[in-house]
This record gives C-alpha cells, structure tokens and sequence, in this order.
C-alpha cells in the first residue's frame, strides 16, 4: 500500500471509529413543563401552576425517574406538623410504552404553615420498559395525604412530555411494581437529597460525544503528522541529490 493510501486509511479508521462512540451513546430529552393542577381537597377546589422536572439515570436492568416540583401545590388551613403529610403521584408514559408510574417519597421533613402552598419533595421510583426505543414521561395525578385526608390534583392544561428516554427493554421484561399497563416501575422516596437529579442517558451522550470527537481529532492530527513528515523528508532527499 502507497504512502497516501496509508494515511487516507488512517484518517476514514478514525473517523469510522468517532462515529461509532457517537452512534452507541443513548439520548434523553428533559425540560421544565409548567403543569395547571386542579386539587380537591377537603375544603374545598384549589389550584396552582407548578413547572415539573422529571429526570431519568440508568439503574440495573431499569430506570431511576425522579420528580420535581418548582414551587407548591395547594394548601392546608392548618399547620401541618413535621411528618404528616406524604406525597405520591403518577406519570404517565408514552411513545414505545403506555399506561402508568408510580412514585413516591417521603413525609415532610419541616412544618408547613397554615395557608401557605405546600412544598412537594423530589419523589422518585424505578421503571423497567418492556420495550426498546423513546419512552415519554409526563406529570400525571398528584396526591397528598395528611392527616388523615386525601387531596388529588389533577393536570387540566395537556402538560407535554418533561421527559423523553431512549429505553432498553431488559431480557425476558415484565410488568410488576407499581405500574399500570405497559413496563414496570416501583416508587421509593427520594426527597432527601440522597439521589443526585441527573440526567443518566443524556450525561452518558455527552460523555461519549466527546470521546468520540477525541478520538477523530487524534486521528486527524496523526494523519496531517505524517503528511508533513513525508513532505518534509522528500524535500531534504531532494536536497541531498
């Protein structure tokens, strides 16, 4: 093989090889979607518009899906004392998966004041997808219990997707856990602070994006090395002639 041949195959081999790191990183698409929620409670309808975060990481055979809400729902005419209230909610799943998620979290660790919008924790749970491809995840119904009451908020506004995830079914799939219709999925708390609100996939594309366009700029370079290598040894056998 030719001098330029050889260095022609080196670049397209680093080339090949960027666009294969590029082609296996999974991807994600999370934003903030303000979500109207119309709650029943035992005095009476209230509302409020809350901006709703839902974020996913690769954990085993499954997802992590974290929830968050930006600013609080509804209200109590009475304090609520540290531990008496408990949240859950669902999500709703779309695309190459349907029905519902439940997650959940823990009780308030603070006293929330009387009248004052109720600040909902990070809630969270694992969902395992029967099937491969994006998976949608959208704010579904809200509930709060608290002394020995239940309030529901329901979205009125058809809240987009916060979340669209490239999946990966795991071998042999399966509905348990929490989920209704469609993959799996269990709720546990999370609003500690314990979990870290990532982005698995979506950092994981990043990462691999760069490596990646490393490893194509190194294959680049090594070949414009070897050009001027080339170039520069001609000229000074020339000379010597």
């Amino acid at each position: 093989m030719s001098y330029r041949n050889r260095t022609a195959a080196l670049a397209s081999a680093a080339a090949l090889a960027g666009s294969a790191v590029l082609m296996a990183a999974p991807t994600a698409r999370a934003e903030v979607v303000d979500v109207n929620y119309q709650c029943k409670t035992p005095i009476g309808d209230k509302s409020a518009v809350s901006p709703i975060d839902i974020k996913g990481v690769r954990s085993g055979s499954g997802y992590r899906i974290t929830m968050s809400w930006q600013k609080g729902v509804s209200s109590s005419p009475v304090e609520l004392g540290k531990g008496a209230m408990t949240p859950s909610a669902t999500i709703a799943l779309g695309g190459a998966d349907s029905g519902t998620m439940t997650v959940t979290g823990p009780a308030n660790d603070a006293a929330i004041p009387a009248n004052t919008p109720i600040k909902i924790n990070d809630l969270s749970g694992t969902y395992t997808p029967r099937k491969s491809g994006e998976v949608t995840f959208t704010a579904g119904v809200l509930t709060i219990k608290a002394l020995g009451t239940t309030t529901t908020c329901t979205p009125t506004n058809d809240p987009g997707p916060s979340l669209s995830l490239d999946v990966t079914a795991a071998s042999g799939g399966g509905a348990t856990g929490s989920t209704q219709g469609g993959g799996s999925g269990s709720g546990s708390g999370s609003g500690s602070g314990d979990e870290l609100p990532q982005t698995g996939p979506e950092d994981s594309a990043v990462a691999l994006g760069t490596l990646g366009g490393t490893v194509l700029l190194a294959g680049a370079a090594g070949a414009l090395w070897l050009t001027r290598r080339h170039r520069a040894t001609g000229v000074r056998a020339s000379r010597t002639h």
